[in-house]
């Protein structure tokens, strides 16, 4: 058996990053066949450029110990600071006229805004959740990755998979999108993105997301303003990026700043006094443990293999 290539280094970052904390919005539940939290630290699967990679991440003492497995460990290894926050400047967002927003800046010193730079990976896992509950969402990302993803190379646990290739998802026939509960309007647009791919990874030469990349990513049809910014958060980094069209997250927008829902208007104009930094005050609100009031509608689940 040919021996799996294996990479590692030890990430030092100028101020102490918080590595799940800061990782969290890549995790689609506690069975992510791509993310895994144990008692040795966080394990992610990817498929890079130069192929699959299984990558570990353990905080030791201010640094972070990297150790990477597969045709793509070197590009994972060299992905590990932006990976956990390198560029992301948090110099200039001034929270001190909230207290609610100053209390969680001081509580989570180590918070930052990741960039994957897998464009393709986070546009899919967004169109997978649009206009259906988290539930819904996170089974049909387990399901297909189980079915048409390959076993990670090294020693990642059991159950993981690598995110298939665009040429795969393409192959994807329509009775498997059925089976995991993917109705047809998301299963094209995937087909639709799947088809540009290659486009989509060049974005990153944009930088840290913004309007250009966000209208690259919206001139596909099916992908819109939520979309776009679902995934600029996640592939590029973007600060600025508030997910316009959420189900929930206006009314926790509003219940944690002012203490009562909001529209997506509401939610922007609360913004606004951050502009630049919206992302960062979402993720400040995130990792705070606030959680709206429970009362009020609910979402319905629709169970698409039922039709």
């Amino acid at each position: 058996m040919d021996a799996v290539p294996f990479f590692s280094t030890t990430y030092t970052p100028r101020i102490r990053v918080a590595v799940q904390a800061t990782l969290r919005p890549l995790r689609r539940g506690h069975a992510d066949p791509t993310m895994r939290v144990d008692v040795t630290g966080v394990w992610r699967t990817m498929l890079t450029p130069h192929g699959a990679a299984t990558l570990h991440l353990a905080e030791r003492q201010g640094s972070v110990e990297a150790r990477a497995w597969g045709d793509g460990a070197e590009w994972a290894i060299a992905g590990v600071p932006e990976l956990l926050g390198a560029g992301d400047d948090w110099a200039g967002l001034d929270v001190s006229g909230n207290a609610f927003l100053a209390d969680s800046l001081r509580r989570n010193p180590g918070l930052r805004l990741l960039r994957t730079r897998q464009v393709f990976e986070m546009l899919l896992v967004a169109i997978l959740e649009q206009k259906v509950t988290g539930i819904e969402a996170r089974r049909a990302w387990r399901t297909l990755l189980w079915k048409f993803g390959d076993v990670p190379p090294g020693p990642a646990p059991e159950g993981m998979r690598v995110f298939p290739s665009a040429e795969r998802w393409r192959r994807v026939p329509s009775w498997e999108w059925h089976t995991a509960g993917v109705g047809p309007q998301r299963s094209a647009t995937v087909m639709r993105a799947a088809s540009v791919a290659a486009s989509l990874e060049r974005t990153l030469a944009d930088g840290r997301g913004g309007p250009t990349v966000s209208t690259k990513l919206r001139s596909i049809p099916g992908i819109g303003v939520w979309t776009a910014a679902e995934t600029t958060q996640r592939a590029h980094g973007d600060p600025d990026s508030p997910s316009v069209g959420d189900y929930h997250l206006p009314a926790v927008v509003g219940w944690a700043l002012i203490g009562k829902p909001v529209d997506d208007d509401g939610m922007l104009e609360l913004l606004e006094p951050f502009a630049g930094h919206r992302q960062r005050v979402m993720r400040l609100i995130e990792a705070s443990g606030f959680r709206k009031p429970t009362f009020g509608p609910r979402m319905t689940i629709q169970d698409h293999r039922r039709h």
